[in-house]
Parts: C-alpha cells; structure tokens; sequence
C-alpha cells in the first residue's frame, strides 16, 4: 500500500481492503497481455483478454488476475463528474 500511496497519491486511498475501488473518471482501457477478471459492484465478473477494451463513469469495480501469469492493461482515467458527484442547475 505504501508503494501505490506514493506514486498514485489521490487514487490509492480509494481502493478499499477487497481491492474494489470508484474514481470520478470516465475510464479508457485495453489489456495489453494475459487476461484479467473485472468484478462489478453487482457481483457480475467479465473476463478480459488480450486486446480486450473497456470503458467505465464512476463505476466501482476491482481488477483480478485469476490465471499464474502476470496481466499488463493500460487505462487512461479521464476526470468527470459522476451523478452523484455533479451539481445541477434546474435553469439548464
């Protein structure tokens, strides 16, 4: 933990102790290598393999890497404002 608070300061606090985590992103990934499980708040799980694309609002989810070989994805994290993050305006 003392790692990612480090190099990720703002998002490491997020991850809660089973690894589930929410960010006010709009997230942009692909897995680059090896397969990766991603786990919803519903219990729902989706297998990712390579040159597999995903993109998450807000959602919370954890990343599992159920296989013996390690798993390579790159995500881009683009800061949004979520419904429950967003102030409205009734005048719009």
């Amino acid at each position: 933990m003392a790692e990612n608070l480090a190099v990720s300061p703002g998002l490491a606090e997020r991850f809660e102790p089973d690894g589930k985590h929410q960010t006010p992103t709009v997230d942009y990934g692909i897995v680059l290598d090896g397969e990766i499980w991603m786990e919803l708040d519903d219990a729902n799980e989706t297998r990712l393999s390579q040159f597999d694309t995903f993109v998450q609002n807000g959602t919370r989810h954890a990343w599992r890497n159920k296989s013996d070989r390690p798993a390579t994805i790159a995500v881009v994290l683009v800061g949004a404002r979520t419904p429950d993050t967003t102030d409205y305006d009734d005048g719009l």
